[in-house]
């Protein structure tokens, strides 16, 4: 549970990064640059010993869909949605996350399903307020894409793990980015994209690429692995009162301080009620 709480305070910066920092450059150049940089953090570690080419393909299959589907997809969502409403509409990951690993169990846990309902509750009394919000279709549809594709990359990973134990996650991580980016750069193939960066941009997707997603990533799965499947939805959600947090201290952002306490309460009672199972 420590690395994934470590993971969701890192990227409780990302939205406000990539909606502050990031505007103006086009999102699947974004996305494969973090995951390039987040592949290269890991090549060095990479080992073919135990992979074989059925293992390869579902690694490249699953970096695909949870890194490179998730990414392009989130960061296309910016330009339709403000980088509050982006958050707001990552509340469904625990819903997905917790009914797609029952339905590979064969199983129902209304405990499970339960936890994740408290995490949504629990993150929409921070990010609901009196006004009303305005999103358009796409940029809705787009944030509910990148949730499924995370859950499913998420789960696809543990299940993956759990019957391969005798690999290390250091020495395949590399396979997952290289998945996320053959697909990020297919995308930039159908498109006309023109760059310029300034330094701003290039310390941003340093950051990105090897902190939030490079790193980021690697202990989220790897936290992943030593938790329930209702733990790791509840989880999920760890990261929108933390942007809160973030944003009261760092950025110098109002909130309501009422919401944010009952918002952790609720948090911490979902999580003790997914250890309960």
């Amino acid at each position: 549970m420590l690395y994934l709480i470590l993971v969701s305070l890192v990227w409780a910066f990302s939205p406000g990064l990539i909606g502050q920092k990031l505007t103006g450059l086009d999102s699947a150049f974004v996305t494969t640059a973090r995951l390039a940089l987040a592949l290269l953090v890991f090549l060095p570690f990479f080992r073919w010993r135990g992979l074989s080419l059925r293992h390869t393909g579902v690694l490249l299959c699953l970096g695909a869909v949870q890194f490179g589907v998730m990414y392009l997809a989130y960061n296309e969502s910016f330009k339709h949605l403000a980088s509050h409403e982006v958050a707001l509409f990552t509340l469904t990951t625990p819903v997905f996350v917790t009914l797609i690993a029952d339905a590979l169990d064969g199983q129902f846990h209304a405990r499970s399903l339960g936890a994740a309902a408290l995490a949504v509750a629990g993150t929409a009394v921070v990010v609901f307020q009196d006004k009303a919000l305005k999103p358009t279709l796409v940029g809705l549809g787009l944030v509910q894409l990148s949730n499924l594709a995370f859950a499913i990359g998420q789960i696809g990973y543990k299940k993956f793990r759990e019957k391969n134990q005798a690999l290390k996650d250091r020495e395949v991580f590399a396979v997952l980015y290289a998945g996320g980016v053959a697909l990020a750069l297919a995308m930039i193939m159908t498109r006309d994209v023109t760059v310029h960066l300034t330094t701003t941009h290039l310390l941003t997707l340093l950051y990105l690429g090897v902190i939030a997603s490079g790193l980021g990533f690697f202990f989220w799965n790897f936290g992943a692995l030593r938790v329930s499947a209702g733990e790791l939805a509840v989880m999920n959600n760890a990261k929108i009162p933390l942007m809160v947090a973030v944003s009261l201290v760092v950025f110098r952002e109002h909130a309501n301080i009422v919401r944010l306490v009952a918002s952790l309460v609720l948090f911490i009672f979902a999580v003790w009620l997914a250890d309960r199972r």
